[in-house]
Order: structure tokens, then C-alpha cells, then sequence
């Protein structure tokens, strides 16, 4: 059993070992073993998951397939892992992807210190993406697709893939709606169209969001709210809050202002009903350089091409 010292970020399963659910894995501390955190990791079918070794905060970072069919990828070139394969984070510069063809688990060896204060961390940071599912259902399902997809569209566009990085870049798309919580719910899901008054509350769910994250008792967290603050800012300059333009909106912000927009255009919401993909596909290419960054659209539309077009 692993010595918890931030107890109240600890979530219990029935064996009693600290795990953490997100969408794509679930994660059960094992206990600890010469140094290292052994864990059980489950990859979610259809989904993914990334390793990026940093030397500067861990001595070993291993993977060992158990069961499933999992499917690895490093700087392009894709392979199936083979059961009781061990992936070694350390042996690759590069960032390592996982995408489950069907469920999978593997049996995870990391740094106990530096990962499991990060794993409480992220513990309670998914408690704030509940309390999110039960004020608004479609927000929360909406973030986690925005946060997968501005990583892919971040990898297609070969961005920095430090850890750090991507740890920042993954919460600040998925809480790029944190502001919300702020919004009035009869605001939020109003079945009609907003009254002035009602759109610019509604347009405060930017900065109100930005200082959420740049208040968060999680330090690192703050370096996301950029992410946050600019997601509705458009390339043209006539998005809010502030208008910024072209390479003043980080391209964090202008990877999920992208992949936002066409969430939004194809999923059913009270007051309309969803576009097909292609629609919204000929929606984005028409917005290039106005309201979207245009290398950002190519590589979102580059993506939705190797998928054949499968939004999920």
C-alpha cells in the first residue's frame, strides 16, 4: 500500500489502492518497489495515451503490455506491441504515443516521488472535471475531445513534445471551458438565442476561466490559462476577449479555437441541431485566416483525413 501524504486527493478503489479515471485511462497505484511506483494502467479502447521521458524528473519510465492490442507510435513510424513487450520511455528522444485497438492494460514502472505527487495532482483536477459533468454534460464530453484533439493536431504540427508541454497543453484544452462554471446554467443551456446582455456574460467565461487556472492551487496549472483566456480570439483580431491577432494568440489557443469550433458545429446543442463533418469541414476552410489560423486548419483537416473523417 503506498504512503499517502495528500490524502484528501485520493480516490479509493475496493482494493484500496489510490486510482485515477480519466477518459482515455485508468490508473490504480500498486505500491512501491526500490524507488519506483508500480501501477496498473488501462487503455481505453479507441483511445490514446503519450510518454515523453524527462530525464530531469525521472531515473525510469517503463510500459509492459498485459493484455490487448495496442498499437505504438514514434515520429511517425506505427507498430503493434506485442504482449509482455516492456516500452522504455528512456530509450526514445521522441514522444511515444499508445492507441488501444481494444481494451489494454499495462503494468506501468515509474519514479515513485516526482509521479505520484504529480498522480494526486491530476486526482484532484479530475474532481473539478466532474463537478463540470454535473453542471453540464455536453461540456464535459465536449473537453475531453478537445483536449485529445488539439495533442493530435500539436503532434501532426511537430511542436515541442517535453513533458512539460504536454502536461499543460492536454489541461488547458480540456479546461478551456472552465469559465463556465461561472455562467448562469439558465445561460449556458438557454434553448434560444442570447440577448445582448446574456453574450456578454456568456463571453466572461474567458477571463473568468483564465483566473480560475491562474488562482489554481496546482502551480503548474497556471502556465495553461493563456490557453484558456484566448480560445475564442480569431485570427482576423474580432474574437474576444482582448482581439488579438495572427501571432499574437499563442498557437496553443489557435490549435483549440480550431478544434473547438467544429466540436461545437457537430454535436447537437438545444438551440440547433448538428452539422454533417463535411459541412463543417467546408466551414472551417472558409474561416482560414479570418477567424482560424490557417496551418492550424490544414493540419486539423490533414487529421480528420486519416481518420476518414470519423469525429468521436
Amino acid at each position: 500500500m503506498i504512503t499517502q501524504s495528500k490524502k484528501s486527493f485520493v480516490n479509493y478503489s475496493k482494493e484500496g489502492n489510490p486510482t485515477l479515471r480519466l477518459s482515455s485511462v485508468e490508473i490504480i497505484l500498486l505500491g512501491r518497489w526500490k524507488g519506483l511506483s508500480n501501477a496498473l494502467l488501462t487503455l481505453h479502447k479507441n483511445q490514446f495515451f503519450m510518454a515523453k521521458y524527462n530525464e530531469e524528473r525521472f531515473k525510469s519510465e517503463t510500459y509492459m503490455l498485459l493484455e490487448g492490442v495496442v498499437e505504438m507510435e514514434v515520429s511517425g513510424y506505427r507498430r503493434v506491441v506485442e504482449i509482455g513487450e516492456v516500452i522504455d520511455a528512456s530509450s526514445y528522444k521522441e514522444t511515444v504515443s499508445f492507441y488501444g485497438e481494444t481494451e489494454a492494460t499495462f503494468l506501468m514502472k515509474i519514479d515513485a516521488e516526482a509521479y505520484e505527487e504529480h498522480f494526486f495532482e491530476m486526482q484532484m483536477l479530475q474532481k473539478e472535471a466532474e463537478e463540470i459533468e454535473s453542471l453540464d454534460g455536453y461540456t464535459y464530453h465536449h473537453c475531453d475531445r478537445i483536449k485529445n484533439y488539439t495533442i493530435e493536431v500539436w503532434k501532426h504540427l511537430d511542436m515541442p513534445g517535453d513533458t512539460q508541454s504536454l502536461i499543460v497543453l492536454r489541461w488547458g484544452a480540456y479546461f478551456h471551458d472552465v469559465g463556465k462554471r461561472m455562467v448562469p446554467i439558465e445561460i449556458l443551456n438557454k434553448p434560444g438565442k442570447l440577448t445582448a446582455e446574456e453574450w456578454k456574460i456568456m463571453k466572461t467565461h474567458t477571463t473568468e476561466g483564465a483566473k480560475i487556472m491562474r488562482e489554481h492551487s496546482v502551480e503548474w496549472l497556471k502556465d495553461a490559462a493563456h490557453i484558456v483566456e484566448q480560445h475564442h480570439e480569431r485570427h482576423d483580431g474580432k474574437g474576444y476577449p482582448y482581439g488579438l491577432k495572427g501571432n499574437e494568440i499563442s498557437l496553443e489557443a489557435a490549435i483549440v479555437s480550431v478544434v473547438d469550433a467544429f466540436d461545437a458545429m457537430t454535436t447537437d446543442r438545444p438551440y440547433k441541431k448538428a452539422y454533417p463533418i463535411k459541412e463543417a469541414v467546408d466551414e472551417l476552410k472558409a474561416g482560414k485566416g479570418t477567424q482560424f489560423n490557417p496551418k492550424v486548419v490544414d493540419a486539423f483537416i490533414e487529421i480528420l483525413e486519416s481518420k476518414q473523417f470519423k469525429w468521436k
